[in-house]
C-alpha cells in the first residue's frame, strides 16, 4: 500500500486473492492451528482452548515468572479479555479482580513477555512520548481471548483484534518493520491503528458494520487535518463487500480484502 499511489488502491485490493468471510466465524476459530483448521464445532474448541490455558498456567507460566496465585492471575486474564481495544487502565482492572496496581502491572507484562496480550502504544510526533501515554489493549488470539472471558458471541473489538493480528504479522515480515499504533485526542477522537512506515503515516479505522457510512469517517478526517503532510489515504475496513472512496482520501474497504 505504501508503495502504491493512493488513487490506485482500489485496483490493487479489488485484485487481491481473498473471498468474503463473515468476520465473526473467523473470530471464534482464532488463529491456533488445530482449532481453526481441524476443530468444526464450539465443544470441541473449548476444550481445546481449556486445556491450552491449563498448559500455559500450569507449565509455560513457572518458565518465565513467579505467580503466586493462579486464581487472580486466571481472573485478570478473563478481565483483560473483556475490555479488548480498551485503554489499559492498571488501577481499574486491579480494582475488578482485587489486586494491587504493581501486581496487575507485573501480570500484564508477563502476558506480554510469554505473547499471550498485546498492548498498542499511541500515536505521537514525539517519540519519547510514546512510551508514558497509555496503551491500547488487545490479545494474540480471538478465539482464545472469547474462552478466556466466557464468551460466545464475537464483538466489534474481536474483529479490531483480528485486523491488528494480520498488522503484526506483516510487520514482523519486514526487514524494516512498521509501527503499528493508535491515535486518540482529548476530545475522545480516535483512529484504531496508525501506521507509520518511512515517514509516511497510515490511518486505519474499523467498523463492524455491513455497509460503511460517511459519519463513521469523522476520527479518520481528523487526523489527516492533523498530520496532513505525512499521511496517506485513510482505510475504513468494514464488514460488507464494496470498496469505494466514502470521503474524500477516506476509502471504504471490505475487511477481508486486506488480510
Amino acid at each position: 500500500m505504501f508503495e502504491t499511489p493512493d488513487k490506485d488502491w482500489p485496483e490493487v485490493l479489488e485484485a487481491q486473492p481473498g473471498h468474503a468471510e463473515d468476520w465473526r466465524d473467523v473470530a471464534r476459530r482464532g488463529g491456533y492451528p488445530t482449532p481453526a483448521l481441524e476443530l468444526k464445532d464450539r465443544e470441541a474448541r473449548s476444550l481445546w482452548f481449556a486445556g491450552y490455558t491449563q498448559t500455559y498456567l500450569e507449565r509455560d507460566l513457572r518458565d518465565v515468572a513467579t505467580v503466586s496465585s493462579l486464581i487472580d492471575f486466571r481472573r485478570l486474564m478473563r478481565v483483560a479479555c473483556l475490555r479488548l481495544g480498551s485503554l489499559v487502565n492498571q488501577t481499574e482492572l486491579g480494582r475488578d479482580v482485587g489486586l494491587s496496581q504493581p501486581t496487575v502491572h507485573r501480570h500484564l507484562d508477563v502476558l506480554e513477555a510469554s505473547y499471550q496480550l498485546v498492548r498498542v502504544p499511541a500515536y505521537a510526533v514525539n517519540r519519547t512520548k510514546r512510551l508514558i501515554k497509555t496503551p491500547k489493549l488487545y490479545w494474540t488470539d480471538t478465539a482464545l481471548a472469547m474462552h478466556l472471558a466466557g464468551e460466545q458471541k464475537p464483538r466489534g473489538c474481536h474483529l479490531e483484534n483480528l485486523i491488528l493480528g494480520d498488522l503484526l504479522v506483516w510487520s514482523g515480515s519486514m526487514l524494516d518493520p512498521p509501527q503499528i499504533l493508535y491515535w486518540r485526542t482529548s476530545i475522545g477522537e480516535e483512529v484504531d491503528f496508525v501506521i507509520e512506515w518511512q515517514g509516511q503515516l497510515l490511518p486505519v479505522e474499523v467498523k463492524a458494520a455491513s455497509r460503511a457510512r460517511v459519519a463513521d469517517t469523522t476520527s479518520l478526517r481528523a487526523f489527516r487535518m492533523e498530520y496532513p503532510d505525512v499521511t496517506r489515504a485513510g482505510l475504513l475496513l468494514h464488514a460488507g463487500d464494496e470498496t469505494s472512496w466514502l470521503a474524500d482520501g477516506i476509502l471504504a474497504v471490505p475487511w477481508w480484502r486486506v488480510v
